[in-house]
């Protein structure tokens, strides 16, 4: 389930929803990737510079990459609660 997080991170991103991307971010279970995009969000409502909004943008996808990329290696992100 995560990793579908992760993807649709990835297409709301790319596709400007920043409502998907808002339900997101209170759904999901991995905390690093909602405070990503809570940065991100905030930054793109708030900022006046243009700068900051591209660094928390691409701080977004530098981690949407890293955690695809770590479940693919077979790395655990979140430990499973039983």
């Amino acid at each position: 389930m995560i990793r579908e997080d992760y993807d649709r991170a990835l297409y709301y991103a790319h596709r400007s929803q920043w409502d998907n991307l808002l339900i997101l971010m209170v759904r999901t279970d991995d905390h690093f990737l909602s405070k990503k995009i809570q940065h991100f969000l905030h930054a793109y409502h708030f900022e006046k510079d243009y700068t900051i909004v591209e660094r928390s943008l691409y701080s977004l996808l530098r981690y949407i990459d890293h955690a695809n990329n770590s479940i693919e290696v077979g790395e655990t992100l979140v430990p499973e609660v039983l």
